[in-house]
């Protein structure tokens, strides 16, 4: 059985409202069924994740590619998603 449904990883951190708002759309376009998990990674703690994510969380990420950031565009994940 080919599972192609995919995970989608956020990198976020607490108190970001834009990151709320992309993981609540994230999680209506999972319920569509195109996506296996959502995995969501606090840059909180890691000075490495803060350098690279701070000024562009939320980064939507599908299998290692960025496909939307700062401001969560649902549209460019559900099109990634329909060619993963």
């Amino acid at each position: 059985m080919n599972d192609s449904r995919v995970k989608v990883t956020v990198y976020s951190r607490p108190g970001c409202h834009l990151c709320d708002e992309a993981l609540d759309q994230i999680k209506v376009i999972a319920r569509e069924g195109a996506v296996s998990g959502i995995e969501v990674i606090d840059i909180e703690g890691d000075d490495d994740l803060i350098r690279r994510y701070l000024e562009r969380i939320p980064v939507v990420m599908v299998d290692g590619e960025v496909v939307s950031e700062l401001v969560f565009d649902p549209a460019t994940l559900r099109t990634r998603l329909g060619s993963a």
